[in-house]
Formats: structure tokens, sequence, C-alpha cells
């Protein structure tokens, strides 16, 4: 490792995620989700969360090698066999509202190759089997957050044109600390300000309630997304059911919220390629007609995707729809991550799936049934995909129909 500073970086980086992402308060029990190969950070993770009065660290590992090895060899029967062990713990898990931590590194190839009907039955089986889990989260029941570390594999895929790997893994390194403000001189103050700047758009568009959003690009994209009644427009900084606030996804760009999943009618093409089950898929074109996908196909993994489509429920509709504009420091970069956490923030994005219980006033205390009757679509999965470019124009169209620019050729129009 030659990035200068690198440990004292590392060390700052890991405050950040444990103090300001899942913000770790006394009594907390923590759940750190990470590669294998990024053994010091998650040493790091876990000193500075008992630090700052974490009861418990759990660590659960995981490695690329092992997990093709397992989805090669192992009988689909048996990955679909979700033990009521697992279950229980997740629940357990869930009942001390355990903050959660996931830090990514892994090969955006690692799954390249294994069966595709095989990866989604498995994903499908524990999506289910780990339904509470998935609630809670998006109900912001617990407090989570999703961020990176610079992996080998992934770091050659982003840096192909670098000779070695030490260099490739220190240029990865070198993208997270910026783009997570690591190098700042005080990294929380950095994210309080970027969380007001974020909130700043979000206040317009809460006041705004728009029906619906128009999304148009001379490259074929012509969306019409209808948007529920009470939405909520969010950004950066969360708020748990226990009054803790944190950050879900560092890096963030974003302003969010959640579509009506019945009124989404026409077409949208993918702009940038999307890591998904271990695959990598590129070139997307979704036709929407009354809240569902009618046609889909892709230049690259076509089949994961039609898996992910068909195989799902819920998987036909969206889940979110997110604003970021072109001129994001990630999108700046012009680098592609292949990594859903970095590249969602160089652009503009929608989600199939599963819409969160917060996008709409008073959602995270409805049941799934009720969020369904407000138009918040329900699934077993949430999978972003990027759409943005620097020629998207966005109006958003009150009920009356008229209209207001929200962006202009890649960015905002206020």
């Amino acid at each position: 490792m030659v990035l200068p500073n690198f440990e004292e970086n590392l060390q700052k980086y890991a405050r950040l995620l444990i103090s300001k992402g899942i913000n770790v308060q006394d009594g907390h029990t923590v759940i750190i989700n990470i590669d294998v190969d990024q053994a010091p950070l998650a040493r790091l993770l876990t000193k500075e969360a008992y630090a700052l009065g974490a009861e418990e660290v759990i660590v659960k590992w995981a490695d690329d090698i092992v997990t093709r090895e397992k989805y090669l060899h192992t009988p689909e029967e048996r990955l679909t066999d979700i033990p009521q062990y697992r279950i229980d713990e997740s629940e357990d898990m869930i009942e001390r509202k355990a903050s959660r931590l996931s830090v990514r590194s892994a090969d955006p190839d690692a799954l390249n190759g294994v069966d595709s009907s095989k990866l989604a039955a498995v994903m499908k089986a524990n999506s289910k089997a780990l339904m509470a889990q998935r609630i809670a989260t998006q109900a912001n029941k617990v407090s989570w957050t999703v961020a990176a570390a610079s992996g080998a594999a992934w770091a050659a895929k982003v840096f192909p044109e670098l000779e070695t790997e030490e260099a490739q893994v220190d240029a990865l390194w070198n993208e997270i600390f910026k783009t997570c403000r690591v190098y700042e001189a005080d990294p929380v103050q950095a994210w309080d300000e970027h969380e007001v700047r974020l909130r700043s758009k979000a206040d317009v568009l809460n006041a705004e309630q728009f029906d619906s959003l128009h999304y148009t690009t001379p490259e074929g994209t012509d969306l019409v997304v209808g948007m529920p009644e009470k939405h909520i427009w969010d950004s950066a900084g969360a708020v748990n059911a226990q009054g803790e606030v944190f950050v879900a996804n560092m890096p963030t760009e974003e302003v969010f919220s959640a579509p009506d999943g019945r009124r989404i009618d026409g077409v949208v093409k993918s702009t940038k390629p999307l890591s998904y089950s271990g695959n990598i898929i590129e070139g997307m074109t979704f036709t929407f007609k009354d809240g569902a996908v009618t046609e889909v196909s892709a230049e690259k993994g076509e089949e994961v995707l039609k898996h992910l489509v068909e195989d799902n429920d819920g998987a036909r509709s969206l889940g979110e729809v997110a604003l970021v504009p072109h001129k994001s420091p990630i999108s700046q970069s012009g680098l592609v991550f292949f990594n859903t956490l970095f590249d969602e923030n160089a652009s503009n994005h929608l989600a199939l799936g599963s819409a969160y219980a917060f996008s709409i006033e008073g959602g995270t205390e409805m049941t799934q049934e009720e969020l369904a009757e407000r138009g918040m679509n329900r699934s077993n999965v949430h999978v972003d995909f990027m759409i943005g470019s620097e020629t998207m124009n966005i109006d958003g169209i009150r009920k009356d129909g008229t209209r207001m620019p929200i962006f202009r050729n890649g960015d905002w129009a206020f």
C-alpha cells in the first residue's frame, strides 16, 4: 500500500462509518458484514463501535471464492432450504434493534457463469425467509449503512489500465476516501454540510407534491412515473424508530422517494452497467404499461435480468425514484464502478421492487397491505438501475397538469 497516510485515513473512515454512518450508541448491538480480505478494516470498525459503547459487535465474513464454490457445487434444493436457525437469528437481531453495517468489496463478476436460474432461486428463497429483516430495514426500524472497501478484483475491474494490483487497489481506496469525504479535516462536519445541501432540494419537492414525473432523453427514454399522495422526498440523513439519526449509504448524492407502482408508463433505458447477483448487466431497456414491465431486454446479462423481473414478486414495478445530478462528484470522476452503491450516486436511477415504507407519510406504521393500497410497491427485492445522463430532462407534473422543470440537461433546474 503506497497511498499516502493510508492507515490514518482508514482509521478516519472506520470512525466515520461507525459514528456517522450507523451512529453507534451505548448498549447497541452491531452487525458488520464484510469480506475476509478486509480484516484490518473490520478490526478498526469493531474497536470504534466498542469505544462508542456498543454492547456486542458481530462480524459476519464473506469470501468470493467460497461463495462461488458453494453456488457451483451445492444442490439448489439445499441452497433454497433456508434453515430455521438463520431465520431465528435474523428475527432475534430485529428484537435487539441491531444496527447493520455492510461493507462491500466483492468482485462484480464473482458469480459470472453460475446458472442464473439457480442464483435467482436462492436469492428469492433467502429474501422470503428473511422478509422480517427486509421489512424492518425498509421501514427504518433499525439503523443501517452500506459502504465499500477496495478489493483487488473489484479494483482491477474499475482500473484495468493500471499495471499492478497495488496501484489498482490504491486507486480505488482513493476514490472511496474522496467520495466519502474522508480527506476532509472533519469528515463528520463535511457530511453534516452535505446533508443540508441535499435536504434543500428535498424540501422543494416535498412542498410541490407532484402528481407524476416525466423523464425524457434523446436516446429513447420517455417515461411517466406517478407519485403517491403524501409521498416524502428524502436524502442523506435518516432517523430510525428509536429517534437515532444515521446515514444509509456512504457515499450518497441522491434525493429519493417512492413512486405509485400502479401508474408507470413508457420506456426507460439504462445508462450504466448493473452489478447484480455476481453478474454484470448492460444496455437494459424496460417498457412499462399501467405500472408493470411488459418488455425487458439487455445487451449483456439479459437472462439474469429476466430472472430478476419474472421470478420475484413485485419486480415488474418500481419502488424508488432517485435524483442525482450528472455533475455529482462520482459522475465527474468519469469512472464506472460496477457497484451500485457508487454508480447510483453518479446517475438518476430507479429501483425495481419494493418501496421504502418511510417514503410516504405514516408509512412506517402501515401494514404491508395498507402500503400496497397507497401505491407502494411490495416485493422481495429492491434493485437499483441507472438511467441518468447529461441529456436527461425531468418535469414535475402537478395535478392540474402544469409542469415545473426539475432537471435540465442532467442537472437540477432549481
